[in-house]
């Protein structure tokens, strides 16, 4: 029997003893034999006499049958605990609950597939085409200019294409490109192509005019459309200080002349070393990087880099040209000069002499030291000394090294020099021998082809040669010997000091250039330019001459 015990809470009356303290009245309900108690303070199992069930049953208090059939319904659990009483009905009928609702809760579940709408059908051959007349696309992946109707009555063919009054454009001068051409190509013809080359030599070398130059052309209009179109103007920018521009006037050409101020002042940049050495308090006070550079390859000459203290102070003089227009240019190194203790401890100013240019002292003495250049491009694959011959067979001493390269590779001379020989020299193969200054002598063997003839004067890193395998040769490579005063010597331990002394009229201009460069003020190349003024031009626009003759009518101009 199992009882139930249901509290009711009532206002204000009395419970009895027996149910306990508090104002609640328990109801129990019996079933069976077996009383369960279950109340909010605790459940417990109690037994009680049939007796006790069987009045409970004839008691004349007994529900009818429809309240019976809700109390029923409201007491019978449809989700019991799965968690008590495993294995009993109860269990097994709330398992069969939870499975009936999973079920159909898969069973309602919606579909996460994708949802297919209408699919639009191909576009015919004329749908297409009139879809394809009006799109925005490149002429060339198909497009047309739009859509084509069928002219009327009121349109009248034309008798020919008018063409455009004039044609203004801008062609650029290539590198190793002519000037003629870049007419030609725009479509100069060739007797005015030839005539403006003309008036242009006659003012300056076409050489002068740099790649990448502007040239604006403006050609009119032409008689017939199998003829060129007449020249009408050119403009350009000749020098760095000169514009010319060429207009038709009166039926020709005429050249106008348009000089440009420049302002030819040498930049000089002067500041102390510092802790943070030359190159960056160099580059802090506004001296090109590739001044810098220059500027350490002199000094290197003279004296060690380390050897430079934080408190000497370093002068630069650099090349620099300054256009009224804007334009800058910058040039080479000019002087380098390092300061100490107050004086001048190094002053070297770059000079040409016969051609021939190179760093000279401010006595007038020039010197260049270093290593001879290499002559091919390649590792050197055997030694200045004794070895086995690799065609003969037996030791033998290897007057020179050898240079691994490919076949034809140029040769290039190591130094300045004057050709001595150039043939064939038994076991050398093809051979070239030059005279350096101060007893020096270079030969290159085993040659492919010689580049360079008995008696002519060669440059350092020119070419002389290409490489080959003629004489006793196992393969393409370079033999290379250098001589000092006839005889053979290692190549690899030979360093060059080369003196030159100016003297009379050469020793006067250079300590003039010298004295001139030293009086330029550090910055003095960065003041405002001072131009002269142009008189007024009129103006070109139709607005800007309305306004200039309204601005005239004001002030009674």
């Amino acid at each position: 029997m199992t009882l139930t015990i249901t509290r009711y809470r009532y206002g204000g009356a009395k419970t009895p003893d027996w149910l306990g303290t508090g104002s609640w009245i328990i109801h129990l309900m019996f079933e069976g034999g077996e009383t369960r108690l279950s109340a909010p303070v605790g459940d417990a199992a109690i037994m009680r006499p049939n007796s006790i069930t069987t009045s409970k049953r004839q008691s004349p208090e007994t529900p009818s049958s429809g309240a019976n059939w809700r109390m029923r319904l409201a007491n019978f659990d449809l989700v019991p605990d799965l968690g008590e009483d495993i294995g009993s009905v109860r269990w097994f009928r709330g398992l069969a609950t939870l499975t009936l609702i999973s079920v159909a809760a898969l069973a309602l579940a919606p579909d996460y597939g994708p949802i297919y709408g209408a699919q639009p059908s191909m576009p015919t051959a004329a749908e297409f085409e009139e879809a394809r007349a009006q799109m925005i696309m490149p002429i060339a992946y198909g497009s047309d200019s739009g859509k084509r109707m069928a002219p009327t009555d009121a349109v009248i063919a034309l008798a020919d294409n008018p063409e455009r009054p004039r044609i203004e454009l801008t062609a650029t001068l290539g590198r190793g490109d002519s000037f003629a051409r870049v007419l030609q190509r725009s479509g100069v013809s060739g007797i005015e192509a030839a005539n403006v080359v003309n008036m242009v030599s006659g003012v300056t070398a076409l050489s002068d005019i740099e790649p990448g130059t502007p040239v604006d052309i403006v050609l009119g209009t032409r008689p017939s459309k199998n003829q060129p179109r007449p020249l009408e103007s050119v403009s350009f920018r000749a020098r760095f200080d000169l514009n010319l521009e060429i207009n038709r006037e009166s039926g020709g050409l005429r050249l106008s002349k348009r000089p440009i101020t420049v302002d030819n002042t040498p930049l000089r940049i002067r500041g102390t070393v510092g802790t943070e050495g030359i190159t960056r308090s160099a580059q802090a006070a506004g001296a090109p990087a590739r001044a810098i550079q220059d500027y350490l390859k002199v000094i290197s000459q003279r004296t060690s880099l380390s050897s430079i203290r934080p408190i000497d102070q370093f002068d630069i003089i650099v090349d620099y040209k300054r256009a009224e227009t804007g334009e800058v240019k910058v040039g080479e190194l000019l002087y380098a000069g390092m300061d100490r203790d107050g004086k001048s401890n190094i002053q070297m100013l770059k000079w040409t002499v016969g051609g021939n240019t190179q760093w000279f002292e401010a006595s007038g003495v020039g010197e260049s030291k270093g290593t001879l250049s290499r002559p091919v491009n390649g590792p050197v694959t055997s030694g200045f000394g004794p070895r086995r011959h690799p065609i003969l067979g037996y030791m033998r001493m290897h007057a020179g090294l050898d240079f691994k390269a490919g076949y034809g590779q140029p040769i290039y001379a190591v130094s300045d020099g004057v050709v001595a020989f150039a043939g064939r020299n038994g076991g050398y193969g093809n051979f070239v021998r030059l005279n350096h200054s101060g007893g020096l002598a270079s030969g290159y063997g085993h040659m492919s082809r010689i580049a360079a003839r008995p008696g002519g004067k060669v440059r350092r890193g020119q070419i002389i040669g290409y490489i080959g395998s003629t004489g006793l040769s196992t393969g393409p490579h370079l033999h290379y010997e250098l001589y000092r005063n006839g005889r053979a010597i290692n190549p690899m331990s030979v360093k060059f000091t080369q003196r030159a002394q100016l003297s009379g009229s050469d020793l006067a201009r250079f300590k003039g250039s010298l004295q001139r460069l030293k009086s330029v003020k550090a910055g003095a190349a960065l003041t405002p330019l001072q131009t002269a003024p142009k008189k007024d031009e009129a103006p070109k626009r139709e607005i800007d001459r309305l306004t200039l003759r309204d601005s005239q009518m004001q002030t009674g101009g």
